[in-house]
């Protein structure tokens, strides 16, 4: 029983050895590699970048970091290339975009991906996302929308922020809303919409022009996401408006990925303590006032989820009852 127990202490011993410290100076001297699904420029590139920037100085060891831009496959490559050719020994992190969460349960044979066997470090922000009019539309309110007054929107395709926000419109709630795909991304749909081709569109407020907000050009006519900002006094929130428990539910596997709206996610295959780390190093940067000071700069709303946080609002998605995927699909098909 003594060499019992001794062997178990050594055993013990040697696994504290090997535990948080060890894998602390792992890092010393390597790179990190933030593998992004989308082109450079835009604002998740912005986001990826103000990340490698920081969180090197978080991690024990201070690797560099850098941004690997890998776009194709509805942002979804970096998120595959994790077990498929990546190193799975901390030193990869994959971002992309977060509608691809729920299109993995509502058409799982085009989104080939588990979301929940993924290691979650965290999300920079959270996406408030609306439905608004030009301030020439027909339609000016919620109340305007359910009296059939037309609303067009422009969309690139199907799995689209404007595609699921119209489709809930047209179809969830009855409402004249005409769905109009073909334009490649927002830029055009803006375009569009100032030209009077639109009535407006869906999507996140914070990418929003700024000067539509300021000089009142477009009007948010109803809140996709149950957080509130000044600009859009009044407007509903679409969860408020919900006729059924299922109504409910439908709308939280459509619209809940809003709340991880930049994600970060390393292999489920990384060792755990690594995952700890860079846990840790991301939510210190969420507050590094060097970073904080970055994505002000270029009006960059910063208003993390960490990974624990992360991992529960994903189980939520990935989990739906069927009968409450199915009635999904028939909102976005």
């Amino acid at each position: 029983m003594k060499r019992l127990c001794i062997a178990a202490m050594a055993c013990l011993a040697l696994v504290a050895w090997a535990g948080p410290g060890r894998a602390a100076e792992f890092y010393e001297g390597k790179k990190i590699i933030v593998a992004l699904g989308f082109t450079p420029g835009g604002g998740n590139d912005l986001y990826a970048r103000f990340l490698a920037q920081h969180i090197g100085r978080h991690i024990p060891g201070n690797p560099v970091a850098i941004v690997q831009n890998m776009p194709g496959a509805g942002s979804s490559k970096p998120v595959s290339y994790l077990d498929a050719g990546a190193p799975k020994d901390g030193t990869v992190i994959a971002s992309f975009g977060p509608d691809i969460i729920p299109l993995s349960v509502l058409d799982p044979e085009q989104m080939k991906i588990d979301f929940s066997k993924l290691n979650w470090i965290g999300s920079i922000s959270r996406d408030l996302r609306v439905c608004y009019a030009w301030h020439q539309a027909e339609v000016q309110s919620w109340d305007d929308l359910v009296k059939g007054k037309t609303f067009n929107v422009g969309v690139s395709g199907p799995g689209s922020n404007a595609y699921t926000g119209s489709s809930i419109l047209k179809r969830m709630f009855k409402t004249n809303t005409n769905i109009i795909m073909g334009y490649p991304g927002s830029a055009e749909q803006r375009i569009a919409i100032e030209r009077r081709e639109l009535d407006g569109g869906c999507g996140s407020w914070t990418s929003t022009p700024a000067d539509w907000i300021k000089e009142k050009k477009v009007k948010p006519i109803v809140r996709l996401s149950p957080d509130e900002v000044d600009e859009m006094p009044g407007s509903p929130y679409i969860g408020d408006l919900a006729r059924s428990d299922q109504e409910r539910a439908v709308l939280a596997l459509l619209l809940g990925a809003a709340d991880i709206a930049r994600p970060y996610v390393v292999s489920l295959s990384v060792a755990a303590e690594r995952v700890a780390i860079l846990r840790k190093a991301f939510d210190e940067t969420m507050t590094d006032p060097q970073f904080v000071a970055d994505t002000k700069k270029v009006d960059l709303p910063v208003s993390p989820v960490n990974g624990i946080e992360v991992t529960k609002l994903i189980q939520a998605i990935v989990n739906a009852k069927p009968e409450i995927v199915a009635a999904a699909r028939e909102v976005v098909k």
